[in-house]
């Protein structure tokens, strides 16, 4: 008889905690990020597997950019055409080359994004991010693939949904 009464208040307990880390998750900024058709974008990785990691890349940086926004707001993106930066040439049939060279080839994005608080849009906006300087200048994710995007979409939350200069 013990042994249910013990289980059943083990099960109280646990269910109680479920409902505090939801709660809590719930209060904190997030990031909502979308795909529009990936295959038909202007430059993106041609094999399906190396397409997906950079969807996470890029969901993974949006939703650590999204953990400054307030507690409570929420981030959409949906990204329409991604351009990455340099040139992909096809080196053997199971890798391919992404070559940077600085001229013509500079990363570009178009997206559309809101942000919403208590199931209202805030802000919302469809911006077109370039950017011809990629190679110039510091960037704080050098070391990491899609560095340049990653840069350019940080500078784009900070200046456009932050309202900070550097």
């Amino acid at each position: 008889m013990w042994t249910r009464t013990f289980i059943m208040k083990k099960f109280i307990r646990m269910a109680g905690v479920a409902v505090l880390l939801a709660a809590s998750g719930m209060a904190s900024a997030g990031a909502k990020v979308t795909y529009v058709d990936t295959e038909k974008m202007t430059d993106v990785p041609r094999f399906a597997s190396d397409r997906e990691s950079m969807e996470i890349h890029f969901r993974e940086h949006l939703e650590l950019l999204a953990k400054k926004l307030p507690a409570g707001q929420q981030l959409n993106v949906e990204f329409l055409d991604i351009d990455l930066a340099g040139d992909q040439f096809p080196r053997v049939a199971v890798q391919d080359v992404r070559v940077l060279k600085g001229r013509a080839d500079w990363p570009r994005m178009h997206f559309r994004y809101t942000i919403e608080q208590d199931g209202k849009v805030v802000k919302s906006g469809e911006p077109k991010l370039a950017d011809p300087n990629y190679l110039m200048g510091t960037n704080r994710w050098n070391n990491e693939q899609y560095s340049h995007e990653k840069q350019m979409l940080e500078d784009w939350f900070r200046k456009d949904v932050l309202g900070k200069s550097r």
